[in-house]
């Protein structure tokens, strides 16, 4: 099982649970992933346990609520499998809106008690604060009422959701705060906040880890997204997508690495997910998922372990920046 704690020992894979939130919206945008079917969400987790994955990652705002949902249900019976889930930002379950940030400590409290509700668990093993660019002096009531709940043990552990390495600093000598969640895969390396996850010897939970599906190998220049999920709705703060489609830039990128990604018999996606393994020991990447097909692929990474030191060497070389 997953502590939230331990900086693993060999590579580790969790499973986001975005997508199988179903549909919400933001100021008017989707960003879901689309329509989905409950009962195919629940054979791919019941799948990934089977394959061995300990932790999964949800938060309150996927499907606003809906992603807790759903994966409280499917591991009822698996109460030795981890769950990480995010809170701060406020949700309408009936609507399917989100409708802010939540900054005040009696509020976050409730909604911790909301999330254990939904996923069936008295206790939630990682809480992380979902709003990636709050204020440090406006997040503190809610890490300090988190701190409360770790030294009560309604919650095994927390940290932050956030790509600044500023935030990701800032409450790290709190007890109980053991874990950042970012962005990284092999088109963004986030150099900075790696190094003062490592510095702080904190676990690295890795969001994005297959660039939203640009590093899965099922899309191309011709692919076009519906404006009904995230990738085609052009929130404003996703750059791999415009207007629908693939950006130039990514997708020249990924012609660059992408045999070098392949070898040693991997899919596109098991050496993206190889990538951040052989890229820092404290990653746990956390890619998404809907079909039992997808887990099996993603589980398939564990088998091969971590690209060799040459092939990163290749990889920088080819992206022209250094190892």
């Amino acid at each position: 099982m997953t502590d939230f704690k331990t900086i693993p020992s060999k590579p580790t894979l969790g499973l986001g649970c975005w997508a199988i939130g179903g549909p919400f919206f933001m100021d008017g945008r989707a960003v879901g992933w689309g329509a989905v079917d409950d009962q195919v969400s629940k054979a791919a987790i019941a799948a990934a346990v089977e394959k061995g994955v300990t932790h999964f990652d949800t938060a309150q705002a996927y499907g606003c609520g809906h992603s807790e949902t759903i994966l409280g249900d499917a591991l009822k019976s698996h109460t030795d499998v981890a769950i990480a889930t995010k809170i701060g930002l406020r949700i309408d379950t009936a609507s399917k809106q989100l409708t802010g940030p939540i900054t005040d400590a009696a509020e976050i409290r409730q909604s911790i008690d909301d999330s254990r509700k939904r996923l069936g668990r008295d206790r939630i093993d990682m809480v992380l604060h979902h709003n990636n660019e709050l204020p440090i002096d406006t997040a503190k009531p809610a890490f300090d009422m988190l701190a409360t709940l770790y030294e009560t043990g309604v919650i095994g552990g927390f940290g932050w959701s956030t790509d600044f390495p500023e935030s990701a600093k800032a409450f790290a000598d709190y007890p109980g705060f053991t874990c950042i969640e970012h962005a990284m895969n092999v088109l963004k390396p986030a150099d900075q906040i790696v190094a003062l996850i490592e510095e702080q010897q904190l676990l690295s939970l890795i969001r994005s880890p297959l660039a939203m599906g640009v590093l899965g190998g099922k899309y191309d220049q011709k692919t076009q997204f519906s404006r009904d999920e995230i990738r085609g709705s052009n929130p404003g703060w996703q750059d791999y997508f415009k207007d629908g489609k693939i950006t130039d830039a990514y997708l020249a990128q990924l012609d660059g690495v992408r045999e070098t990604l392949r070898a040693d018999g991997r899919t596109l996606a098991q050496g993206a997910l190889a990538w951040l393994w052989a890229r820092t020991p404290n990653a746990i990447p956390i890619p998404g998922f809907r079909t039992t097909e997808q887990v099996h692929d993603l589980c398939g990474a564990l088998d091969k372990g971590p690209l060799t030191p040459d092939q990163m060497d290749e990889i920088a070389a080819i992206l022209k920046r250094a190892r």
